[in-house]
């Protein structure tokens, strides 16, 4: 009986620790957001202050590409072909926006839902794991982005700039959000994709066409890509053939800044979109302003992204990656 009570409260304890540890990872992101903007602000005389508005006018692509990568990510995938499947989008989206504005902004999402259906086919029905297919057609698409826009950027209808509102930016940022949080949070698809990161065999075995599911959310990822491709396009104007350059590595370092397991399940949370997002924003044109090198910049974040790995990696899962 003694040893059972003791074993007990030896278990007891070790949740609390457990439980305190877990509390401490989910609110070190946004500490580390808050923490970063002071000492920037600091020591850039207030800049980074009187510059906010010039952050979150780039924060807005980064945000709505990075949702859909949250969904592979939660089932356990990976996607390194964002930056390609938003250069093609801006492309289309540029050549149609003189014929109409709607037609341009449904074709972008098209073309990023084709690429993320290519993706999908190749690493669902010919079982290619995920990291392996995104990045070869990452440089694939690349390839097409080069081709197009090698001699000259590829200049959008001037009918664009109408749309350089905060008001619409700020608009589709929210609304891609707002419903991805719902639907994550709310219905069986968020239970789905955490289940199928946590274990895809087990969620089979409970009735999940975890297939189905797998294709949809490369599709879905695609089309999320396309339509943050308008909102690009809307700020600049016009795709050169470096457009959606290192989205990828953007999205992927503000997951995990923001507390975003890698190999998904049950830890996942939506809130790792914003924080994540907004602290690399923050980070980069914290180092910025500081006059740093890029290639200074590049070591700071590879320390402080190596820093997040450490904490946030589940070292018993990542060997599950897809």
């Amino acid at each position: 009986m003694a040893n059972s009570t003791v074993i007990e409260s030896t278990n007891n304890n070790e949740l609390k620790k457990q439980s305190i540890i877990n509390m401490i990872r989910s609110l070190l992101p946004i500490i580390g957001l808050v923490a970063v903007f002071i000492v920037f602000n600091v020591l850039t005389k207030g800049n980074m202050w009187t510059s906010r508005k010039l952050i979150l006018n780039q924060v807005y692509v980064v945000l709505i590409s990075a949702v859909g990568v949250f969904f592979i990510m939660s089932m356990g995938g990976l996607d390194f072909s964002q930056g390609s499947i938003m250069g093609i989008a801006s492309i289309v989206v540029c050549k149609l926006s003189g014929v109409n504005m709607i037609l341009a902004v449904i074709c972008g999402i098209l073309a990023g839902a084709a690429i993320g259906a290519f993706n999908a086919y190749f690493y669902v029905n010919r079982k290619i794991k995920s990291f392996i297919v995104t990045i070869c057609t990452m440089f694939l698409f690349r390839g097409f982005i080069k081709y197009m826009a090698s001699n000259s950027p590829v200049a959008a209808s001037m009918k664009v700039y109408d749309y350089d509102t905060t008001a619409v930016k700020l608009g589709i940022t929210i609304a891609v959000l707002a419903v991805s949080f719902v639907v994550f949070r709310f219905t069986k698809f968020g239970i789905h994709l955490k289940a199928i990161g946590a274990g895809e065999k087990a969620t089979k075995f409970a009735g999940v066409r975890t297939d189905r599911m797998k294709f949809f959310i490369y599709v879905l990822a695609g089309a999320v890509t396309g339509l943050a491709a308008f909102v690009n396009i809307v700020k600049n104007g016009s795709a050169t053939a470096n457009v959606g350059n290192q989205l990828e590595t953007q999205i992927l370092i503000a997951l995990v800044l923001g507390g975003m397991p890698i190999s998904g399940g049950a830890k996942v949370r939506f809130e790792n979109i914003i924080v994540g997002s907004l602290l690399y924003i923050v980070l980069n044109n914290g180092l910025i302003m500081m006059g740093l090198t890029t290639q200074a910049m590049q070591l700071v974040q590879g320390i402080v992204f190596l820093i997040f790995v450490a904490i946030f990696a589940d070292r018993q899962s990542l060997s599950v990656i897809k």
